[in-house]
């Protein structure tokens, strides 16, 4: 109990946790708005408006350069995590969704000439992030940190 107790106390983990928490609640009321449906896989779901990825991983760092310094291996750890996983969003991650929507499309339309397909679910198509989400989830997760900094 101490080590959670500890843990909820650290604010390099609360701004993270934070950080990924609130985008993902945004997400979820975003994709609400456009669709107008709720979707509860939104609210643990990769992809969309913004990234939870980056709201995270910029929470981290940013923390971690206020709590230990940007001259610290710590901060430069966290910082190069950051880079790494936010090119992944909007690349790899990306192209997966890309390629994803263009599956279940080929799926359906062979369905539709009425070939037999042994698919058992669609494939998820939101799993990677905009240039635009990715710059919206970042700074998210910088103002997040910088009220727990603050605030904590």
């Amino acid at each position: 109990m101490e080590f959670i107790v500890e843990l909820l106390h650290n604010e390099v983990f609360v701004s993270a946790a934070l950080g990924w928490l609130i985008a993902q609640i945004a997400k979820t009321i975003i994709y609400m708005i456009i669709n107008r449906q709720f979707k509860a896989e939104r609210l643990v779901g990769s992809g969309g408006m913004p990234s939870c990825h980056s709201a995270t991983v910029c929470g981290l760092a940013v923390s971690t350069a206020i709590h230990c310094g940007p001259a610290t291996a710590e901060c430069a750890i966290a910082v190069m995590l950051a880079i790494i996983v936010m090119y992944d969003a909007m690349g790899v991650r990306r192209e997966t969704g890309i390629q994803a929507r263009v599956l279940n499309e080929m799926i359906e339309m062979f369905t539709k000439m009425g070939k037999q397909m042994t698919v058992e679910e669609k494939l998820k198509e939101f799993v990677g992030h905009t240039p635009l989400q990715v710059i919206v989830g970042a700074f998210l997760g910088i103002a997040i940190a910088i009220a727990v900094c603050n605030i904590m």
